[in-house]
Parts: structure tokens; C-alpha cells; sequence
């Protein structure tokens, strides 16, 4: 039987990078792809980096409930997995990775139970991350507080999650985070 994995991580913990590394590993993982009413930015397409919906057609899939999980960024601008794109990656047999914020993840493995595995990535310590995001040289300092007041609140989520890995040395990470995934993808679901 197929199984989801639900990663969530505060900005600049390394994710993205675990997440790539597990999707290597030959464990049959195909990305879920989220729903946004934002349009496209430069060659996005429709299907491959998002599906764009209007708003409106947002608005209305969220009435009738075709979303696992759904957020508002900004007013007007959601963010959403739909029910229909992870159900038929696991109907094909594929193991499906979403990559989420927190109350996003928790919504998934609520509807999934042991079907899903949800696995927290967490930084060393707020300094190390802020130490990090301001290594990168992409933020303002006023975006660099931002996303740390937003991985204080995340940090209190960790202990919901089904695994929490410690990010303090990469390549340990990823075999940990490895681990994890193998031994749950090996346990039968009820």
C-alpha cells in the first residue's frame, strides 16, 4: 500500500534539501502538487509547478471540500492540496510527498492516520537559523524576523509530529531523515 510523507520545516532549516535527497532514494516518492489562486510567474505552468486556479474556482472547490488543507496567505491569494491529486498518486501505487507548513501537515495526517508519516525538520536553535537565513543574503533584515517569529510558532508544533530530526549537521540529517522514512514505509497499515 502507498503512503504519504508529510515534511515540514521552518525556513532556511534545510527542507527543501532533505526532501530532494530522499526523493533520490529510489522509494517510489512523487511530489504532490498544490493548488494556488495566484496567476503564473515567469514559465510556470499549470499542472507542473502549481495548478492556478481563479479565486473563484478556489472559493468554490474549498465549498465543496476537494481540499485536504488550504491556507490564505495574503487576502485573496490561497494555497491548497487537493483531496484528488493525492488520492489518485496513491490509487497508481506512488508514495506521495507533501511539503507543508504546520497546521497544513497536521491537517494531512489527521485525514491519513497511519497512512502518513509526518517528520518535522528542525534548525539546531533559533540562533543557528537566524545565523543561516542571514548567511544566504536573499532576505531583509525585516523578512529574517519575520521568518523567525514564524519558526518560533512552527517550533511548537515539533512535538505533534510523528519524527523530528535535528538539522545541526547536514549529511546526518539526511541519513536520520533516511531511516525514518525507510522504517515507516516498511510497516504494514491498517
Amino acid at each position: 500500500m502507498s503512503k504519504l510523507l508529510i515534511v515540514a520545516a521552518p525556513s532556511g532549516t534545510g527542507k527543501s534539501t532533505i526532501i530532494g535527497y530522499l526523493m533520490q532514494q529510489g522509494l517510489n516518492f512523487h511530489f504532490s502538487i498544490s493548488a494556488t489562486s495566484r496567476p503564473p510567474r515567469g514559465t510556470e505552468q499549470d499542472g507542473v509547478e502549481y495548478y492556478f486556479l481563479t479565486p473563484e474556482d478556489f472559493k468554490a472547490r474549498l465549498d465543496r471540500g476537494e481540499f485536504l488543507e488550504h491556507c490564505e496567505v495574503y487576502p485573496g491569494r490561497y494555497y491548497g492540496t487537493l483531496r484528488s491529486e493525492v488520492d489518485s498518486r496513491l490509487e497508481r501505487g506512488e508514495n506521495v510527498v507533501l511539503d507543508l507548513d504546520v497546521i497544513g501537515a497536521m491537517a494531512i495526517k489527521e485525514a491519513y492516520g497511519d497512512r502518513a508519516l509526518s517528520l518535522y525538520i528542525q534548525p539546531p536553535s533559533i540562533d543557528v537559523l537566524r545565523q543561516r537565513l542571514e548567511g544566504r543574503g536573499t532576505d531583509t533584515p525585516e523578512v529574517i524576523d519575520q521568518r523567525i517569529a514564524r519558526a518560533e510558532f512552527e517550533l511548537s508544533f515539533a512535538p505533534k509530529f510523528d519524527a523530528v530530526v535535528v538539522n545541526d549537521d547536514l549529511e546526518q540529517a539526511k541519513a536520520e531523515a533516511l531511516k525514518v522514512v525507510k522504517e515507516f514505509l516498511g510497516k504494514q497499515t491498517s
